[in-house]
C-alpha cells in the first residue's frame, strides 16, 4: 500500500483535468482554472510522498507524464481554444451544440489553440528521455504554462479593465501567445525547479526570493498577479544562469 500512495495522488491529479476539461469545454475557466490548481497540487505532493517514503518507480514517473499530459497539457490548449473561439465571435457548434462546424475559416483558427496541447506532449515525452532535468529544467514546465494559459482566460472573462479586455480577446494576439506558449515549452531554457533539497538559504536564494515575490503580487494584485508570477519565474531563471558561476548549482 505504501509504494501505491504516491500513484494514487497521481491519479488524483488526472482526475482532476478531466474534470477541469468538462468545464473548459463548457467555457468556465474559472473552475477549470481551480480544478487544474488541484491538479498541479497533487502531481508537486505525489513526487513528495514518493521521496519521503522512498517508493519512486518507472511505473510512477510514466503516470506522472500521462496525469500531466490532461491537466497540464489537453486543458490549457481547450482554453486557448475557447479564448480563440471567443475573440472571433464563433459559435463553432450547431444549433444542437453536437457536431463541430469545420468549414468556416475562423474554425481553423480556433483548433489552433491545440498547439499549446501539442507543445505539451511534446515536451513531456522528451522530459521522460532528458536525464539534464533531474535537479532543473530545460524549457518550461507543462503546469507553470498551464497556469499562464489559464489565467489569462480567466483575466479575459472576468477583467474590467478596458484595454486589458482589449488585449485579451484579440485574435492575433491570442495566436501569438499561442505560438510564444508552444515554444518556451521546449525551448532550449534553463529554469531553476522548485524542488528543495534541504530547507537551508544556501542553494536555495533564488527558490526563497521567487517565493515572496510571488506572495507579494499574489497579495496585491490577486487574479493579476499569476501571469506575471510564470513571466518572472522564466525572467528571474535566465538572469540567474546568466549570473551565476559553472561551479554553482540552483
Amino acid at each position: 500500500m505504501k509504494s501505491f500512495l504516491p500513484n494514487l495522488i497521481t491519479l488524483l491529479n488526472l482526475l482532476c483535468g478531466c474534470i477541469a476539461a468538462l468545464y473548459a469545454f463548457q467555457d468556465d475557466l474559472l473552475m477549470a482554472g481551480i480544478f487544474v490548481g488541484a491538479g498541479i497540487f497533487f502531481d508537486f505532493f505525489d513526487g513528495l510522498v514518493a521521496r519521503t517514503l522512498r517508493v519512486s518507480s518507472p511505473l510512477g514517473t510514466q503516470l506522472d507524464s500521462l496525469a500531466d499530459m490532461v491537466t497540464s497539457g489537453l486543458v490549457p490548449g481547450i482554453a486557448m481554444f475557447q479564448m480563440l473561439k471567443d475573440a472571433v465571435g464563433l459559435n463553432v457548434w450547431d444549433q444542437d451544440d453536437r457536431i463541430f462546424i469545420i468549414d468556416e475559416p475562423t474554425a481553423w483558427l480556433a483548433l489552433l489553440g491545440f498547439l499549446i496541447t501539442l507543445g505539451s506532449c511534446y515536451r513531456l515525452a522528451k522530459f521522460n528521455i532528458d536525464d539534464r532535468q533531474t535537479d532543473s529544467f530545460i524549457g518550461v514546465p507543462t503546469p507553470a504554462n498551464a497556469i499562464f494559459i489559464i489565467s489569462l482566460g480567466i483575466l479575459a472573462q472576468q477583467t474590467q479593465i478596458t484595454w486589458l479586455f482589449e488585449t485579451l480577446t484579440n485574435p492575433y494576439i491570442l495566436l501569438g501567445l499561442t505560438l510564444f506558449s508552444t515554444y518556451i515549452l521546449n525551448a532550449e531554457l534553463p529554469l531553476f525547479a522548485l524542488k528543495f533539497k534541504n530547507w537551508g538559504l544556501a542553494g536555495n536564494k533564488i527558490r526563497y526570493a521567487f517565493i515572496c515575490i510571488s506572495i507579494v503580487l499574489i497579495a496585491t494584485l490577486k487574479i493579476y498577479a499569476i501571469p506575471c508570477v510564470i513571466l518572472i519565474y522564466i525572467l528571474m531563471s535566465l538572469i540567474y544562469q546568466w549570473l551565476r558561476k559553472p561551479s554553482q548549482k540552483v
